[in-house]
């Protein structure tokens, strides 16, 4: 068996919301040093979570494990306002690494809720991200996990909007969205889809690559939700597809019959385990790696005050594995 070809896709990796929620961490370890008390994983990879670890990040769920006058971390996921009220009341030193785009929903979450607007979440049931944004309100807030949901939830009120989960399918989100309006005709929408620009961008590169090679490769942890999607987008398209963690997942009975391998990664899985991903294909008889043409992507989000303004790549001390110079 020889692999001819590697193709990447192309967008792939970090994101811009998942860059910044590294850096907090980094960065407030540098300023404050260990430990760093972080609510939930600051991504969902396992990598990313084990490295910061071993820099003295201490990732919890419930804020009785964050010791009084400590620095706590909000994941990029976001949290509900209950939790929110309560790290305040306890008077830690918080940063948001919240991604901006999610901070959006919530903002428009709040600002219709005062205008007496009810609203429809689409999204996953359990995953933070859905958490968060349910938790901005008391009540008034519905999940709808499929097209079969929309038929059962019963709002309260005239008035409704309705809002999606950043990391969700494009075309499921679609559909659903689909149903939403066939059965509340005037329901409000997002003036922008609440669908982030890099979940999109990576869908469609999957869509590009699919179709041109036999087997695809999701470099993503379990967890990540935008990783699974990928991976379900591929085996939509028609091709066989697989998710790893990292190289030591590969196993070469997938590529006996395909001499093309497309290789991605989701949102939050660094680049360091697409290049070891890469060098053990290498070792199966790989002979070429081609990167795709596609979307390149420019977007920065600041970082908190108190953090500095210093661009994220430029971290001071030891050398980050998660901030390569590429990046």
């Amino acid at each position: 068996m020889a692999i001819e070809e590697v193709v990447l896709a192309e967008p792939r990796g970090f994101c811009a919301g998942v860059d910044r929620a590294i850096a907090i961490v980094e960065r407030a370890l540098l300023k404050f040093g260990a430990p760093i008390y972080v609510r939930h994983e600051i991504v969902h990879n396992t990598f990313v979570v084990d490295e910061l670890k071993a820099k003295g990040a201490i990732f919890i769920e419930e804020l009785d494990e964050v010791p009084a006058g400590a620095t706590l971390v909000f994941s990029a996921h976001g949290v509900s306002k209950a939790v929110r009220d309560e790290a305040e009341r306890r008077g830690f030193q918080i940063f948001d690494a919240t991604c901006p785009l999610v901070t959006k929903v919530h903002v428009e979450v709040a600002k219709l809720a005062r205008e007496g607007y009810e609203f429809l979440m689409i999204g996953h049931k359990g995953h933070p991200e859905v958490v968060g944004t349910m938790g901005q309100l008391g009540h008034g807030i519905y999940l709808v996990e499929d097209v079969a949901d929309v038929a059962r939830v019963q709002p309260r009120g005239e008035r409704l909007a309705v809002v999606t989960q950043t990391t969700l399918s494009v075309d499921d989100a679609a559909q659903i969205l689909a149903a939403v309006k066939a059965r509340f005709p005037h329901v409000r929408e997002p003036k922008k889809q609440d669908i982030c620009y890099a979940t999109q961008n990576r869908q469609d590169a999957v869509k590009a690559m699919a179709p041109a090679v036999d087997v695809v490769i999701v470099v993503g942890s379990p967890t990540s939700s935008n990783s699974n999607r990928l991976r379900e987008l591929a085996e939509r398209l028609g091709t066989p597809a697989y998710m790893v963690e990292g190289a030591a997942d590969l196993r070469a009975e997938w590529f006996a019959q395909g001499r093309r391998v497309g290789l991605t990664a989701g949102a939050s899985a660094p680049d360091i385990l697409v290049q070891q991903v890469i060098a053990r294909l290498r070792e199966l008889g790989t002979v070429s790696v081609r990167k795709l043409d596609g979307v390149h992507e420019s977007v920065r989000f600041p970082l908190p005050r108190g953090l500095g303004d210093r661009s994220m790549g430029e971290l001071e001390g030891p050398e980050s594995t998660l901030h390569p110079s590429q990046y």
